[in-house]
């Protein structure tokens, strides 16, 4: 298990590979990829979640769907780095033969599903759980999705489904950062007090800030020790974290940096 130091710097390990992958291949979100970064090293350097490297589909693992496939580019160095895929294959991002590309599939070893569209990661996790729970497996089921797919009916049908099966082994986390793609979510639809609608659904909540990688951890930790609810962590976010040319920009979603502008991002980060 890492310590709270060492999760902080491989945070910011991961945060400048991200920030390189994007200087090779400035296609992907990369704001959407930012905000993430914690969330992922909390559960894959923090002993969250059981996983094995040198066999993916483990029937033995836990299962980490990603929903918001497109910022989710910053898992690619977290995959190489715990031995997933040759770390050379960073190199060949979006290149011909490649199988890493702005768009994440299950070609990738480490992703479990196709995360194209926005809104049907929870859904799918909710079948995997409940198969799981039949099964009698202790594996447990990990949900990455944004704010702004909250706005998507699918996912209150699977927060409702989740909640009265009591899928105790369904883990969620919010990416709350905020931001849509065409600009702020309270802007658009605005839907706290968030917590309060999951909790309506039977579902056990807890809010942490989202870029204590420490916080995040811990919750987690908390997360696996319930098994009669499904559980949300709403992870307050910043879009674009560590670049502040995206955390000040409402449409930072879809904003594309220059050069000069990364490298500078990756001087400043510390």
């Amino acid at each position: 298990m890492e310590n709270s130091k060492s999760l902080k710097e491989k945070s910011l390990e991961i945060r400048k590979a991200t920030l390189n992958l994007y200087r090779a291949s400035a296609g992907f979100r990369l704001a959407s990829s930012l905000s993430v970064v914690e969330i992922l090293v909390a559960l894959y350097y923090g002993d969250i979640l059981k996983f094995n490297p040198k066999d993916p589909r483990d029937e033995n693992r836990d299962r980490f769907i990603i929903s918001k496939g497109h910022g989710s580019i910053s898992f690619y160095p977290i995959l190489a780095d715990l031995g997933f895929f040759d770390k050379a294959e960073l190199d060949r991002m979006s290149q011909p033969g490649s199988f890493l590309a702005d768009i994440p599939d299950t070609r990738i070893p480490g992703y479990e599903t196709i995360n194209g569209a926005l809104g049907h990661g929870l859904g799918v996790a909710c079948g995997v759980a409940i198969a799981l729970k039949r099964k009698e497996s202790d594996a447990k089921v990990f949900v990455l999705i944004s704010d702004g797919e909250l706005y998507e009916g699918a996912v209150w049908e699977a927060i409702m489904f989740a909640g009265h099966h009591k899928l105790g082994n369904l883990n969620l986390i919010v990416d709350n950062n905020k931001r849509a793609m065409m600009g702020d979510c309270k802007e658009i639809l605005d839907l706290e007090p968030v917590e309060e609608k999951f909790k309506v659904f039977n579902w056990r909540v807890k809010r942490v800030d989202g870029h204590d990688v420490e916080a995040v951890k811990i919750a987690l930790e908390e997360f696996k020790k319930e098994d009669q609810k499904p559980k949300v962590l709403i992870a307050d976010t910043i879009k674009g974290k560590g670049v502040p040319q995206l955390e000040l920009d409402p449409m930072s979603h879809i904003k594309n940096l220059k050069e000069e502008e990364v490298l500078s991002a990756l001087q400043n980060l510390c």
